[in-house]
């Protein structure tokens, strides 16, 4: 999620604000992404690229090799970039919805672009996009058990382990069911607690 965060950032600025030539690729990026299944994501990335790889020459001998056999990597990747594209569409709303004449004013004291972006623009934009970020964040909590299908075990592969190896169906099924209710629990007052701590006003 941090990592989406940080691509959905200049994702949305750059259709926001951004000239032509940065504003049409990112929104191409996140149709696409918000466009295409999850499960389709994961699985061009571990079985369409994950597969050249190996066919690359001296990608083996390099350092980058114990990270690219690793399905646990790829997951992160599709993960990572599924959410910049649903939160760099979300960021795109936020940084249009700031009024126009906070930044004006910003400018019209003196300050620089960056400096508008820094302390008016971004800060405001954060504020307006805290609650649908804690609901994205947890439908991408949701999503994980998708990372099964390239061989990645989390919760819901340690809880089909139990099941095959006991022969319980339900205990396992209510344990995990609790266990990804207390973290979205967590998420969702953490995301609570930041938006007491973040000023509605500037």
């Amino acid at each position: 999620m941090v990592i989406g965060m940080l691509l959905a950032i200049p994702l949305g600025l750059a259709q926001a604000a951004g000239p032509r030539w940065l504003a049409w690729p990112a929104r191409a990026f996140c149709t696409f992404i918000r466009g295409t299944p999850l499960l389709v994501q994961i699985w061009f990335i571990y079985y369409g690229l994950g597969i050249l790889f190996p066919y690359i020459d001296g990608i083996r001998t390099s350092i980058f090799w114990p990270f690219l056999r690793e399905s646990f990597y790829y997951a992160v990747v599709a993960f990572s970039l599924s959410f910049a594209g649903y939160e760099g569409e979300v960021m795109r709303g936020a940084f249009l919805s700031v009024p126009k004449g906070e930044l004006e004013a910003a400018r019209a004291i003196g300050m620089s672009p960056f400096t508008v972006l820094r302390r008016v623009w971004f800060p405001r934009a954060v504020r307006l996009v805290l609650p649908t970020l804690a609901g994205e964040s947890v439908g991408q909590l949701k999503s994980t058990p998708l990372a099964a299908t390239i061989t990645v075990m989390d919760l819901m592969g340690v809880t089909n382990m139990i099941r095959q190896n006991t022969y319980r169906t339900y205990e396992p099924l209510i344990l995990v069911a609790l266990v990804y209710m207390a973290i979205t629990f967590i998420i969702v007052m953490s995301f609570n607690y930041i938006e007491r701590l973040v000023p509605q006003k500037r």
